[in-house]
């Protein structure tokens, strides 16, 4: 497995971001993406407002190379984990050791996390973390065009 660690996002890391999220396999995997991820212009607009935000946001770095991005955000009573990993390393553990490292990194709890009903990769990933399913919800997916079902995760204290 390759050595995860987190870094802060850095300018030079928005690129590669970029190339991650539109792909479109990952985007389908992912679901609840924005409407276009080849808009560089909304990207660009969105990553200026979450590094503005008090979102707790990382850079994952597999073997030293940027492998993707983690965070936490939103209102304290609220606060939600994300992250959105390259598909050339899914399944090899970087995604579980990105979150566990933001986790140690954020110790406020409870945080809660979403994912698509089918994406059983990040559904294992999130409870391999400690978070459990304590809901189901549905939501429109951009990158399926319809609505579809998920899950609502808890990672108490």
């Amino acid at each position: 497995m390759a050595l995860v660690t987190l870094r802060e996002v850095e300018d030079a890391d928005l690129p590669v971001f970029f190339r991650h999220m539109s792909d479109p396999e990952s985007n389908r995997i992912a679901a609840f993406t924005c409407a276009d991820p080849t808009d560089r212009d909304y990207f660009d607009a969105h990553w200026r407002r979450i590094r503005a935000s008090d979102a707790v946001i990382r850079t994952v770095l597999a073997d030293g190379a940027v492998a993707g991005h983690a965070s936490v955000y939103g209102p304290p009573e609220e606060r939600e984990v994300t992250y959105f990993i390259d598909r050339a390393l899914w399944g090899r553990g970087v995604a579980t050791a990105a979150l566990r490292a933001l986790l140690d990194t954020v110790p406020t709890r409870p945080l809660y996390a979403r994912a698509a009903a089918d994406n059983k990769g990040s559904i294992r990933v999130l409870e391999k973390c400690g978070f459990t399913i304590t809901g189901h919800d549905r939501g429109f997916a951009h990158a399926r065009g319809a609505e579809i079902d998920e899950v609502v995760l808890l990672l108490a204290g």
